[in-house]
């Protein structure tokens, strides 16, 4: 079972932290799937490979907090590298493999990084180009073997890397304990660079202590255990997912890495885990696939399938407010277990005990339909900059809607403004190489205490719990001079399965509008009612074109908003035919808007739906 809190108390670097898990001597560590096969990882595997990385990265002069850079997907290779670099007490720069070429040369000059971990050759390939502009950067380390590396880099796969490391640790046996012994709370763990909406990116600086102290509490509210099977397939270059690595290893839990994004569902099944992390988007498709299958069965089954989940979502209300529903609830509760909730546990595995929500806001509805079927979905929140948990909720402690109380030894504020402020040993120590905008977020009370200005605009409810209302910087002002929260709104309109992805415009503007990628698959199985010609002849452009769809979603966009005053309603709506992706500039890596980017991409559509309109009739 997990050690109780006392145990992990003098857990206050990755140091030691990496050192507790590496005693159990467990068999399954880590999986990976290789051939079409899950492959175990043991402990003593791990471990020996870790330090063979950090006697390598010793050899090549790495030292205490000098920079190493990460640029890869997610891959049992990418913990080694990161397990090694803390270990040595050198600071990690995780990167997105998604990044441009210009952004991984930004980073990688800011940072400093001297030796770069990459994946691939195309990966490298890709970046090439980049390299050429950061001179600091003379050594890589590829998880596969490169060709055609430049003159001037010194280069190996890893494992001619963890033969030289291998050799440099029988030369001196005791070299790789006196490195670890220099690592102290405050030295730096990682540099991760922040997405941002604008500009270039920041170095959030985190040290030993405050990855330590927020994986411990993590990892006690979860109440995870070494017999917990785990499924991971976030991005770990976030440090939602780093952080969940740590906290497996802590447990001494088995964690399995998915392929791919497009891989969870069957691997899922597989797997069977107790225990995953995701952002909202997984569970909003994970909601939609079902709905979608009960369609695919006919008439009869989408109705069964619709009622279900409807009883699902009173019973998780209910409870949510501490009482228990009445007898005829839960006697239909039951059938709908039989009939439809009970299959859909069995299609993520039948084990799940817990999943967390991070990285964006869950719609509170589709967090109730998900505990009404007894697939408790627990929301946190955090930051980058907070390590990241701030808040959380858990079993035994959870409000649907809410992302929980403030976590052990950190302290919530809420401004005159209504901003959330945070303060803990969560905090980092500031942005790399940005004092003034470090300034910016962090500021200082008159009791000498560091207080983290988050952005957020949320509130705290008489019992503690803390809920988000918007981003600060996303919040609309239309030309008549209303402020309107995008956040809660497009939540609404996620209440729809119709609805794939959704943005909130109106900045500016006489009054709000929805841009709005259609859930295509779900669509189609409504074509017909709408009059539409047989639906393996249109194509999504045709569709989104369509008066009738236009209008069909008019319709599922004002149903979902009723609730809003007049003047947050959509009064208008916009279709597209392709989901807004990270590659396209329009998300964050965790999937969060760019605002400004869709804006600016989609301004003469956006120009030409407002002009569209009627402004005597429309004015807010």
């Amino acid at each position: 079972m997990l050690e109780n809190n006392s145990t992990n108390a003098g857990v206050v670097t990755l140091v030691e932290l990496f050192r507790r898990a590496m005693k159990r001597e467990k068999e399954r560590q880590f999986s990976y799937k290789s051939g079409g096969r899950w492959v175990a990882v043991s402990t003593r595997e791990v471990e020996e490979r870790v330090r063979h990385v950090a006697m390598g990265l010793d050899a090549l002069g790495v030292g205490v907090e000098s920079k190493v850079g990460l640029l890869a997907e997610n891959r049992i290779e990418w913990i080694y590298a990161d397990l090694a670099t803390v270990n040595l007490g050198a600071a990690d720069v995780p990167i997105y493999p998604t990044h441009a070429p210009k952004q991984i040369s930004y980073i990688l000059n800011d940072a400093g990084v001297e030796v770069l971990f990459i994946s691939t050759q195309a990966q490298y390939e890709r970046i090439e180009g980049a390299l050429a502009d950061c001179p600091r950067v003379r050594a890589l380390i590829s998880f596969e073997r490169l060709s055609g590396v430049a003159d001037r880099l010194k280069a190996w796969d890893l494992e001619e890397f963890m033969e030289m490391g291998r050799r440099a640790d029988e030369a001196d046996p005791v070299r790789y304990e006196e490195l670890r012994g220099r690592v102290t709370p405050e030295t730096i763990a990682t540099l991760i660079y922040t997405s941002g909406t604008t500009g270039d990116p920041k170095g959030v600086v985190l040290t030993h202590r405050n990855l330590a102290i927020n994986v411990k509490e993590n990892c006690r509210l979860g109440e995870i255990t070494e017999d917990e099977v785990t499924f991971s397939f976030l991005p770990f270059s976030h440090i939602f997912e780093r952080n969940v690595i740590y906290i497996n290893l802590l447990a001494g839990s088995s964690m399995h890495l998915a392929t791919s994004v497009e891989t969870v569902g069957t691997e899922l099944a597989e797997v069977r885990p107790g225990f995953m992390t995701s952002v909202p988007r997984l569970y909003e498709k994970i909601y939609a696939r079902a709905l979608e299958k009960a369609d695919q069965g006919g008439p009869l089954l989408a109705k069964i399938a619709g009622w279900s989940m409807g009883i699902a979502r009173e019973v998780a209300w209910i409870e949510d407010r501490g009482e228990v529903p009445g007898v005829g609830l839960r006697l239909k509760h039951l059938v709908a277990d039989r009939l439809m909730l009970s299959k859909w546990r069995a299609a993520m595995g039948g084990r799940i005990r817990s999943m967390v929500s991070g990285g964006a806001a869950l719609a509170p509805e589709l967090a109730a339909v998900f505990h009404g079927a007894r697939l408790p979905i627990y929301q946190g929140y955090g930051l980058t900059e907070t390590s990241p948990t701030i808040s959380a909720n858990y079993l035994g402690s959870n409000r649907i809607g809410s992302v929980g109380r403030p976590i052990a030894d950190v302290e919530v504020r809420i401004a005159a403004d209504g901003e959330i402020l945070c303060s803990g040993p969560n905090v980092m120590v500031g942005y790399y190489n940005k004092p003034q905008e470090t300034a910016e977020v962090m500021q200082t009370d008159a009791d000498g205490r560091v207080w983290f200005h988050t952005g957020d605009i949320g509130h705290l409810d008489k019992d503690g719990f803390l809920f988000i209302t918007d981003r600060k910087k996303d919040l609309l002002k239309t030309s008549g001079g209303k402020y309107i929260a995008p956040q809660p709104i497009e939540n609404a309109i996620k209440g729809c399965r119709f609805v794939g992805q959704v943005v909130v415009i109106g900045d500016g503007r006489k009054f709000p509008a929805a841009i709005i990628v259609p859930n295509f698959e779900a669509l189609r199985t409504k074509v017909a009612e709408l009059g539409l010609t047989e639906m393996s002849e249109i194509t999504p452009a045709e569709m989104i074109r369509d008066k009738r769809v236009i209008e069909f979603f008019e319709r599922e966009v004002a149903a979902q908003t009723e609730d809003f005053s007049q003047y947050e309603r959509m009064k208008a709506i916009l279709l597209l035919e392709r989901e807004l992706t990270v590659d396209g500039g329009d998300l964050t890596p965790t999937l969060k808007v760019r605002r400004k980017n869709v804006n600016a991409r989609l301004k003469e559509e956006i120009d030409r739906l407002y002009a569209g309109f009627d402004g005597a009739g429309r004015d807010q």
